[in-house]
């Protein structure tokens, strides 16, 4: 009797502890999901200021203030294993928003302000984590993504700024570079051009001489992954830019905006010579630049590859894979643009903001 009496016993023991163990699992599996739900973070928790743009996403859709927001296929937010950040992702094909060819998941102020009374800042600190894999060397534009912008929202709607990001196939370190472009004279826009700066390795002007040829990699240049900052400054007219990185030398720059430089066919530069000059693109700036117009910022990933023959435009127009336009597709094969934001920050002075607020031209 007491025999059979031990035996119930070990067996209810038995049961008790595999009750214990399941009950056990149970709790681990709810805590590991509310440790994962507590650690989801949304952009605007990382980056606060979200009230202050409009959210272009990858497919050509408007997203707007992009407060407690995610997409997962163009927005959404990643931890390094150290930081929290944003990350913006646009494929090289798909639906395009405005009159671009390129597909961007970009933020654009919402308010416009004007370059002769401004006093108006701009800070990103970023990595740029992929561009694209395909494209044509000889295009200039071919493996490069725009991470930050100046845009003006009247006139001709052209850009002051547009900080890029470009890497060849099989180089280890690209190049940072800058554009201005002209704010054309006249009514006919054709014949507008870019002028490109050089921070940390090549200008826009470098690029390969067949379709997959490259030139040498750039020695100062900056690495997928690796971080860098820029600061952009307008005021009274006058645009300064500083980028840092470390490990590289802080690069500093200034240009007018509101007195041009470029007012006759002898002020063009010798690298629009080569780039533009011989598609047709040879216009001169009128005199007072960007005066009169309201402009505003965007920041984040404005791919600059697309699958636009080259036989269209060979500065803009890269011939890159597309897969008809098949965004994972892009994904899986490497042909997309990637960048993340660690931190950002905008200023905009009240005399410098338009009385007519918002606006919704955004090419």
């Amino acid at each position: 009797m007491r025999i059979k009496n031990m035996k119930l016993s070990s067996t209810a023991i038995l049961l008790i502890g595999f009750a214990l163990i399941l009950s056990s699992c149970s709790n681990t599996a709810k805590k590991s999901s509310q440790n994962e739900a507590a650690e989801s973070v949304y952009a605007s928790e990382i980056i606060p200021f979200f009230n202050h743009w409009n959210l272009i996403l990858g497919d050509g859709s408007n997203a707007g203030q992009a407060i407690n927001y995610e997409h997962k296929d163009f927005f959404y937010t990643a931890n390094d294993g150290q930081t929290d950040w944003v990350v913006f992702k646009a494929p090289n094909g798909g639906d395009t928003h405005g009159t671009s060819n390129n597909t961007r998941t970009e933020l654009a102020q919402l308010k416009k302000w004007y370059p002769a009374t401004a006093d108006d800042k701009l800070t990103a600190t970023l990595k740029v984590m992929n561009v694209s894999a395909t494209g044509d060397a000889r295009v200039a534009a071919s493996y490069a993504v725009v991470v930050g912008q100046i845009h003006s929202a009247d006139g001709h709607e052209n850009e002051p700024l547009k900080i890029f990001y470009k890497k060849f196939p099989g180089h280890t370190k690209g190049s940072v570079f800058w554009h201005y472009e002209i704010n054309t004279a006249g009514d006919d826009n054709s014949g507008r051009w870019d002028f490109s700066t050089a921070v940390w390795g090549y200008d826009f002007s470098i690029v390969g001489t067949e379709e997959n040829t490259y030139p040498e990699e750039p020695g100062d240049g900056i690495a997928l992954g690796e971080e860098f900052s820029y600061e952009i400054v307008v005021k009274d007219g006058l645009m300064s830019l500083i980028f840092t990185s470390e490990g590289h030398e802080t690069k500093t720059f200034t240009k007018n905006l509101i007195e041009s430089e470029y007012t006759t066919t002898a002020d063009i530069p010798e690298q629009t010579q080569k780039l533009f000059v011989p598609i047709g693109q040879d216009g001169v700036e009128r005199d007072i630049a960007y005066t009169g117009e309201g402009i505003f910022f965007k920041l984040g990933c404005y791919n600059q590859t697309n699958g636009k023959s080259p036989e269209v435009n060979m500065n803009w127009c890269s011939g890159a894979e597309t897969f008809d336009g098949d965004i994972q597709k892009q994904y899986e094969t490497g042909n997309y643009a990637e960048v993340w934001f660690k931190t950002a920050s905008i200023y905009v002075s009240d005399d410098a903001v338009s009385n007519q607020g918002y606006f919704t031209k955004n090419d």
